[in-house]
């Protein structure tokens, strides 16, 4: 179940948080869902709901099938994400990057854009092919401070150490970092450029980011993702990679 009271609480327009957040589990279920089913996994009442369902539907975005009673996204979605697309340089630039990166180091390697301290959303991906995989998708969001790009977030957001610690502790790893651990990997991001998350987030899983800049602060980051006995020989080349890599955006974005 994915609550979301607290959201809708700290909204200036629930209405729109309710939506948003309908949007985004019919985006990541990937199959129709029923009213019942939806409030259910969102902590709604079905009422309210429904009246945000019927409201999406009338809007295109999402489609009811009479015969099942069930909702899904509706191709009203994809006007959205073309115009974004349109306009994003930053997955673009990114993918050939992200390709040469994946197929030298083997590695998963992601592109994300930082949203503050809420979250990370990926706008580019690429796989190795080899039998490492990352179930992960275009789209997909993640808490901001999580495993590595959390580090350069800490690291280079200019956010008080009170407010990081507080959405530190409810972060989900598979082998938690002790706080004052973390701290001390967060200022070695901040005097390398580069952050490592050694198997915290994922058991076994090596994860390396770099920012990418944009007006003063990180509005990206490159993250190469890959199983951390295989890297280990590897780790300080692609880690500078990485970093170059990112750097070179950087300097794109910002032309």
């Amino acid at each position: 179940m994915i609550d979301i009271t607290d959201t809708v609480r700290a909204s200036k327009a629930p209405a729109i948080a309710r939506a948003a957040a309908v949007l985004r589990l019919l985006g990541k279920r990937g199959a129709p869902m029923g009213v019942q089913a939806i409030a259910r996994e969102l902590g709604l009442v079905p009422s309210t709901c429904l009246y945000v369902l019927r409201a999406l539907v009338a809007e295109e975005l999402v489609a009811f099938d009479a015969d099942t009673k069930r909702y899904a996204l509706d191709a009203g979605v994809l006007t959205l994400a073309r115009a974004w697309l349109r306009k994003d340089r930053f997955s673009d630039l990114a993918q050939p990057a992200l390709d040469r990166l994946a197929r030298e180091f083997g590695t998963t390697m992601l592109g994300v854009q930082v949203f503050g301290l809420d979250h990370i959303i990926v706008t580019a991906m690429s796989q190795s092919g080899q039998n490492f995989q990352l179930s992960t998708q275009v789209g997909s969001r993640f808490p901001a401070l999580v495993s590595a790009t959390g580090r350069c977030i800490a690291a280079f957001g200019g956010y008080g150490e009170e407010e990081i610690e507080s959405r530190f502790a409810q972060l989900r790893w598979d082998e938690a970092p002790d706080w004052e651990d973390w701290l001390a990997q967060v200022e070695d991001a901040r005097q390398t450029g580069v952050a490592v998350d050694a198997g915290n987030y994922i058991a076994g899983v090596t994860v390396i980011a770099a920012p990418v800049w944009k007006g003063g602060r990180p509005s990206h980051a490159l993250v190469a993702i890959g199983i951390g006995a295989s890297l280990r020989s590897e780790l300080p080349r692609l880690k500078w990679t990485v970093k170059s890599a990112a750097q070179s955006l950087s300097e794109q974005i910002e032309e």
